[in-house]
């Protein structure tokens, strides 16, 4: 999912020294379903897509998608392929600002081997409404990504269709991938098959009408043992007299979706405030019973001190909850306003003992004299699920770390946990506005030993 902070903006990359695609690898021996959704190219190995202006030789007005295609040692090559909407296929013009390619999500949607990629352009004219917004679907091959298919749009009539967040899921169980947005406040959740044609099934609004909850953003994944997809909605409420942000959970269903319970993540007194409150999201299995458990981050909690909330999963869906802060046991750090706790999280399990761990990052943090220095908190699962015990801190200032501490880096407004040396453990990836770096997984937790320098679109482009 994709968090929106008013404290923080991250950098967009307009050149990428790299060579174009010359090569390209063979076609998957059958049509089966890729095992990678941003497998684009079907040979087996995970790529990287980020949102891009261009190349230092193409250049794109209206941004597009730079993929890095992923090699057989778990990382990224060499080999790249930059898409816009002046590529071959592509609906649409490529014109200033329309924002192509800035929230993305990944499946393999027509189940040819090839993961496909759902792409937003919110800055898109359609016809005489400006900025109104669209989604595209764009096809892997053997080439990469090539040509695409609009996402029909099916708000009401003249509401915004800008999509502030994408998400993916075998909803209804029928091994078809689904395609959920939020766009004007709703989710939408588009059944599959999804097809170079378009969309084949129907589509689902899920419109809390009978309350002040303005949906934001989206969390997917197997929350029960039923084996379809579940769906959280995160959203705003405004009333008179709260501010505050809800998780909604909606279970997958065969013939439907079915709503549930609801969690109070945060609230403050109503007296103005930022919007899109609710932030960064998974679901993953930090207990190891079977049931995934649903972790958000909410960096504007506490006057933007930040909180972590992790909803338990089990075979009837979310249940227990508990809070994590920086004055949480164990966790390093006092809580102080502009932290933003949680403004990103990740998930993957670091020391390959089968618990799913958590990396957390306060980008806002202050250290020493450095304001907005920033650093990344690490917890582990266990038997009892996520706790504070020998959770671990990495900053600039954090002996074996590269690079100088320095103010208004925000070191880890982006993070990703993913074992890119394929060793079974999962390594811990950093982007800050003066370098970006990768701290290897162990059996011991993530170690400092081995650090080193990544490009920061290599981050950007790793789908959750």
């Amino acid at each position: 999912m994709r968090s929106r902070t008013a404290l923080l903006t991250t950098t967009l990359t307009t050149a990428l020294t790299a060579a174009l695609l010359t090569t390209l690898p063979a076609a998957p021996a059958a049509a089966a379903p890729a095992k990678y959704a941003d497998d684009f190219n079907g040979d087996g190995h995970r790529d990287y897509a980020a949102f891009s202006y261009g190349t230092e030789t193409r250049y794109s007005d209206g941004g597009g998608v730079l993929v890095t295609f992923g090699t057989a040692d778990g990382g990224p090559g060499t080999k790249t392929q930059f898409v816009d909407q002046a590529s071959a296929g592509v609906p649409g013009a490529d014109e200033s600002d329309d924002f192509f390619g800035e929230i993305r999500t990944a499946a393999d949607f027509d189940k040819d081997g090839y993961g496909d990629l759902a792409v937003s352009a919110n800055g898109e004219d359609v016809g005489s409404a400006r900025d109104n917004g669209t989604v595209t679907v764009l096809w892997g091959s053997a080439k990469g990504l090539s040509g695409g298919t609009t996402v029909p749009f099916k708000g009401p009539k003249g509401s915004s269709g800008e999509a502030v967040d994408l998400a993916t899921g075998d909803f209804d169980g029928n091994g078809h991938p689904d395609l959920a947005l939020v766009r004007a406040g709703k989710a939408y959740v588009y059944r599959g098959a999804i097809t170079k044609s378009g969309v084949k099934g129907a589509v689902t609004v899920l419109d809390k009408s009978d309350s002040p909850f303005y949906a934001t953003a989206l969390i997917s994944g197997k929350v029960n043992k039923d084996g379809k997809t579940d769906l959280v909605v995160i959203g705003d409420v405004v009333t008179d007299t709260i501010l505050a942000s809800d998780a909604w959970f909606v279970s997958g269903g065969k013939t439907k979706l079915y709503p549930g319970k609801t969690l109070r993540i945060e609230s403050v007194k109503a007296n103005g405030g930022q919007a899109e409150r609710g932030g960064d999201g998974v679901i993953a299995d930090f207990d190891k019973d079977g049931d995934g458990d649903i972790a958000i981050g909410t960096p504007v909690y506490d006057r933007t001190k930040g909180r972590v909330t992790l909803w338990y999963g089990t075979s009837t869906g979310p249940s227990k909850s508990a809070r994590f802060t920086q004055a949480t046991t164990g966790i390093t750090g006092t809580p102080e306003s502009y932290d933003a706790f949680g403004d990103a999280i990740t998930s993957g399990d670091v020391n390959g003992d089968g618990y799913r761990d958590l990396a957390i990052a306060a980008p806002g943090e202050t250290i020493g004299s450095r304001e907005q220095a920033g650093g990344v908190h690490v917890l582990y699962g266990g038997s009892s699920g996520l706790t504070g015990k020998n959770s671990q801190w990495f900053a600039r200032d954090t002996a074996g770390v590269p690079g100088d501490l320095s103010a208004g880096e925000y070191f880890g407004h982006t993070i990703r946990l993913r074992d890119t040396n394929r060793d079974g453990e999962a390594d811990l990836h950093v982007i800050g506005e003066t370098g970006s770096l990768v701290l290897r997984g162990s059996a011991k937790g993530v170690t400092t030993a081995g650090a080193t320098a990544v490009e920061g679109d290599t981050i950007r482009g790793m789908l959750q």
